[in-house]
């Protein structure tokens, strides 16, 4: 693995962090808001939305099954989510703003 962390803390943050069961994140990842927000990963998808695809199938991995691919992809989310979460979110409309939005696409509702 490259991050470095180990499996244990990686998991115990990916719970704490992720808070969106995958069947909503889903149904959150096919609507317009979601693919309104984040920078194109190159193909016309953004790289928080094509995470989202990729945190989906995470979730219905079991633990013992997970690829080191899958690990790596992990300690990324879990850093993005709180990179974007230390940057904190406006002060007003919290529920439909782009930095929502965003974390949504990485498997996090800030308002739950």
């Amino acid at each position: 693995m490259s991050s470095g962390k180990d499996r244990d803390v990686i998991w115990d943050e990916w719970r704490d962090h992720i808070n969106m069961a995958p069947k909503e994140l889903e149904d959150w990842l096919a609507t317009d808001d979601s693919k309104s927000v984040g920078a194109d990963s190159g193909n016309g998808e953004s790289v928080g939305h094509k995470s989202g695809r990729r945190i989906v199938d995470i979730k219905r991995t079991n633990k013992d099954d997970i690829t080191d691919d899958q690990w790596d992809h992990m300690a990324t989310v879990v850093g993005y989510i709180k990179r974007h979460l230390s940057q904190g979110g406006p002060a007003e409309d919290v529920e439909n703003s782009a930095w929502r939005y965003s974390l949504m696409n990485w498997g996090h509702d800030p308002l739950k």
